[in-house]
């Protein structure tokens, strides 16, 4: 069966994560601003998302994220939290982009406290952009292993940054 046709005949609930979590030997040391936004990325995930594993029969899924030697680990479970795949993914690629991205959160966070309103909208249009980025980056990454749409991996991609992220 064509792979499209297959996971067209998922439904939502098999094309779905129920439970994320974040290995905490992997977490850095992040400020309360970077801490409430995992916080609110996981929660949004879990809200709405689209997941699968390229041809797989189909969830729910479990997702723990974690870093192991240079690379972003996703392991994927059942609903009993169960291993079906663990995908590994360099972090080569993101370093640029986590960077730049912790950057533009930083002037942002700063630029409520003090900027003008044109400034701090300035600051989040480039935050945002570099969020697509990432995004877009992650979506590319994890093709042909896991399908994901671009909420998804946005909110993914949060997340990476709360892993990758060490100060």
């Amino acid at each position: 069966m064509p792979e499209e046709q297959q996971h067209e005949e998922l439904s939502p609930e098999q094309m779905r994560l129920i439970e994320v979590t974040l290995d905490a030997d992997s977490l850095g040391r992040n400020s309360a601003d970077v801490d409430h936004e995992r916080e609110v990325a996981i929660f949004d995930l879990l809200e709405r998302n689209s997941f699968a594993i390229e041809n797989h029969a189909g969830g729910p899924y479990t997702l723990h994220l974690s870093l192991a030697d240079n690379r972003l680990v996703f392991t994927v479970g059942d609903d009993k939290r169960a291993p079906i795949v663990h995908v590994m993914l360099s972090l080569s690629p993101f370093r640029r982009l986590v960077k730049d991205y912790f950057l533009m959160c930083e002037s942002y966070y700063q630029a409520v406290k003090t900027a003008p309103p044109s400034r701090i909208e300035a600051i989040d249009m480039g935050r945002r952009g570099l969020h697509d980025e990432g995004s877009r980056l992650l979506m590319e990454r994890l093709k042909g292993k896991l399908l994901i749409d671009i909420a998804t991996a946005r909110r993914l991609f949060t997340l990476i940054c709360a892993l990758h992220w060490k100060g």
